[in-house]
């Protein structure tokens, strides 16, 4: 058997031996040892192979099954540009803490600079958006080769899941691969390969970091008595299971946060970030905190940025956890430069809150989430809003990260029984529509999908699935203002920018969804919001479905401030004690 061909036997084998469960590959020449190896697994029940033709949307499917499996995926491609590609997802899931293997085939070190064809410098592409850059030795014919691959396929597993104290992510493993590439005479490898033998000894490599997170953090030095608010981002568990917050502490916490619908103790604030602009500018003085506690990476709100760069306010940070429950992830959001001290939360009796601040904040919540609920805030709101309320329990929700996740911030009702994902790591548009993919192939319920039109044009190609790939029972809910609805709300959608604007922001395609939908051969319907509670039906069966919902994005701004007003409105009636 040439070398080249073992190799990549031998590699399939100890993802499988590790617990590798979901590979995701494109089509190439120079992985096409990897390729066969990988169809083999696949064929025999060993893995589950999923193939695409774009490596950028082969790149956030894995992203989307690793978010929801917490399992290593691994992402093979061919050399050159294909492995370039990935980059979008790797500063994703660098960012979300997520294990993606990329595994880039690579021309032999003698012909990177030579002029040769598809060659370029892959080693540290991906810089320091990788947990490591790993090289696989070139595939030889000598004694105990196939054991140092095994260890060096076991390394790369391991900065993956972060297992021996590193953070969780993306790690690239180049794999040089020299011709001849595959042997015409070996039979297709199964089980019993000859070349599977002589594994190492001892059991299958297993995660060994047991300690609880809140061991590997000194507790913060909160204090009690005093107007402490908690804002709770993405990244993981903030919140270890069994830790809970001080009774009623007032929580404004993103979607993507545990804590928007399972507060452990404290208040999650339906209109908490409505609120916030009162509590800053002196309109309500008594709403205003004396100390904030930052939990894992709140990036979404303009509002809470301001909150932690204000001096007046003591800033503190716990790290998220890592998406196993395992190690707390050592980055921590602090754009302002304003956090004082970072660790883990005391018992919640060490830093219970001022008492008339607890009550000032519901009272102003309550009052603002029936304000937000008589203006609806435009359509885009509305839509959200009425998307979550539809969804069956037990729903996956992936939300575009640009204009949707901030429509369910104001305006949805929380759901404990929906888990809401969104990729605000790096929160890029791209890859959305083969991210929500990779979720519904890792959840075992049905899973829906909330974007934009541009959102959802920009990764068309992931309705591209080949007839015989997996599938998972996917519905994508489609906001469609025809362009970039967002832009109207901030500074470029101001009317002296009008001129300009329709053009080189709101970027109207008039691209026809049905004809697009159609063509990948992908059910597609229209419906209004009344329509929701029906389109959105689970279907019990495996596939992808649209649903199309148009929305007027000329309102979008003035909407928004029409909100605000009442909201300011209604907190101005709504003193303690009135």
């Amino acid at each position: 058997m040439i070398p080249s061909t073992a190799q990549a036997r031998v590699v399939v084998d100890e993802w499988v031996r590790a617990g590798v469960h979901d590979v995701v590959a494109c089509p190439g020449s120079r992985n096409a040892p990897l390729l066969v190896a990988l169809h083999a697994a696949d064929r025999d029940g060993r893995l589950r192979l999923h193939v695409r033709i774009d490596e950028r949307g082969a790149g956030f499917l894995a992203v989307g099954i690793g978010t929801v499996s917490g399992r290593v995926v691994p992402v093979v491609v061919t050399s050159g540009t294909a492995v370039a590609n990935l980059h979008p997802a790797v500063l994703e899931a660098s960012r979300s803490g997520v294990g993606v293997l990329v595994v880039s085939a690579d021309r032999p070190v003698e012909l990177v600079g030579s002029g040769a064809n598809q060659t370029i410098d892959q080693v540290g592409l991906f810089g320091g958006a990788v947990r490591a850059s790993v090289v696989m030795p070139l595939a030889e014919d000598r004694p105990g080769a196939a054991r140092t691959w095994r260890t060096v396929v076991t390394r790369a597993l391991d900065r993956a899941t972060g297992a021996s104290g590193g953070d969780p992510g993306p790690v690239q493993l180049d794999v040089p691969l020299r011709e001849p590439l595959l042997d015409d005479a070996a039979d297709p490898p199964g089980e019993t390969d000859p070349t599977l033998a002589g594994r190492p000894g001892g059991a299958p490599w297993t995660r060994t970091d047991t300690a609880p997170p809140g061991s590997l953090l000194a507790p913060l030095a909160l204090r009690a008595g005093v107007r402490t608010l908690v804002v709770a981002g993405s990244g993981g568990e903030a919140v270890p299971a069994g830790v809970s917050l001080p009774e009623g502490v007032p929580v404004v916490a993103e979607p993507t946060s545990p804590l928007w619908s399972d507060p452990r103790g404290g208040r999650a604030l339906h209109a908490g970030t409505s609120v916030l602009p009162a509590a800053l500018d002196g309109t309500r003085h008594d709403l205003h905190p004396d100390q904030v506690v930052v939990l894992g990476r709140p990036t979404l709100h303009r509002a809470v940025s301001h909150l932690l760069a204000d001096q007046r306010v003591t800033v503190l940070a716990v790290p998220a956890v890592a998406p196993t429950g395992r190690r707390p992830r050592p980055g921590w959001t602090d754009v302002a430069g304003a956090v004082t001290a970072v660790g883990a939360l005391p018992p919640p009796d060490d830093w219970k809150p001022d008492p008339a601040f607890v009550r000032a904040w519901a009272e102003a919540d309550e009052a603002a989430a029936e304000a937000l609920t008589g203006t609806g805030g435009g359509d885009g709101p509305a839509l959200a809003a009425a998307t979550v309320a539809a969804l069956p329990a037990g729903a996956h929700l992936v939300v575009g990260a640009s204009a949707p996740i901030r429509d369910v911030a104001l305006a949805a009702r929380p759901r404990a029984d929906v888990t809401v994902h969104s990729a605000r790591g790096v929160s890029g548009i791209d890859g959305a529509v083969s991210l929500a993919t990779g979720v519904a192939l890792a959840h075992p319920g049905p899973t829906y999908a909330l974007l934009g039109d541009l959102t959802f044009l920009h990764d068309a190609s992931g309705l591209v699935v080949g007839p015989q790939e997996p599938r998972g029972e996917l519905t994508i809910v489609v906001a469609n203002d025809d362009g970039g609805g967002i832009f109207t709300t901030l500074e470029q959608g101001a009317p002296r920018y009008a001129d300009a604007f329709e053009r080189v922001f709101g970027t109207p395609h008039g691209t026809d969804l049905a004809a697009l939908c159609a063509a990948h051969h992908v059910a597609h319907r229209r419906a209004g919001l009344a329509d929701l509670p029906a389109a959105l039906a689970p279907t019990g069966r495996p596939g992808t479905r649209v649903v199309e919902v148009v929305v007027d994005r000329t309102r979008r701004r003035a909407g928004g401030e029409e909100t605000a007003a009442a909201v300011r409105a209604a907190l101005g009636r709504a003193r303690p004690g009135e």
